[in-house]
């Protein structure tokens, strides 16, 4: 970070990037839930979960990992050892998610198409939200961001054309991974797509709306 800021308002700002993961793990467990299709940045580890017996919380701490690993790949020296927070906020993230998933009963899909559509959007909503606070926490990155910025510092390209490649690139791994492991494609489906279009859209929205409130309920600076 570029500002120098007290002991005390960084553990308020970890607590809330804490509270930004919850608020995504529980936006992902209510997508599933819809079975409509998750977001693109957790579907390889949805459409593996569906396929193996290892929880979808665990495979996406895998997958962050891998994520982070390919930073230091590229950044090499340049690489920030304070994103090594990565490690231990992935880990409470995937916590979270398994967790989220167990208290509202994910693994049960409702028949009904516009509940399930619902659930994907409102899921969305959540997801955005956690994106949005982590954001105004401003502390580390997440992993899929993180991978993002490294790229695109790397061979000069914008942030957000880096991020609409690097979504559309999870989703066809993961119908890859659907398709060698079922035959079939798992986990991509219109929820997906929304959550591609609309996720950027709601953040920016809330980032107008919500950033001051926030910062004052935590006493932290904007």
């Amino acid at each position: 970070m570029s500002i120098k800021m007290s002991k005390t308002e960084l553990f308020k700002r970890y607590m809330l990037f804490i509270i930004s993961l919850f608020c995504t793990a529980m936006g992902v467990s209510l997508a599933v839930k819809g079975g409509l299709g998750t977001s693109p940045i957790s579907s390889v580890a949805y459409a593996l979960s569906l396929n193996t017996p290892i929880s979808l919380g665990y495979l996406l701490f895998i997958w962050n990992m891998i994520l982070l690993a390919a930073q230091i790949i590229i950044l090499k020296k340049n690489f920030s050892k304070i994103q090594l927070m990565q490690i231990p906020l992935s880990l409470i993230f995937g916590w979270f998610t398994d967790f989220s998933k167990y208290i509202i009963s994910a693994n049960s899909i409702p028949n009904h198409y516009t509940l399930r559509l619902m659930l994907t959007i409102i899921g969305m909503i959540v997801v955005a939200l956690g994106v949005t606070l982590s954001v105004i926490a401003n502390v580390v990155l997440n992993s899929g961001e993180g991978f993002v910025k490294a790229l695109s510092d790397k061979l000069h390209l914008k942030f957000g054309n880096v991020k609409i490649a690097f979504d559309i690139s999870c989703v066809i791994i993961a119908a890859v991974i659907s398709l060698l492991l079922s035959h079939t494609v798992q986990g991509v489906r219109e929820g997906t797509f929304i959550a591609a279009i609309f996720t950027g859209l709601i953040v920016k929205l809330l980032l107008k709306t919500i950033t001051q409130p926030i910062c004052s309920l935590f006493s932290i600076k904007n």
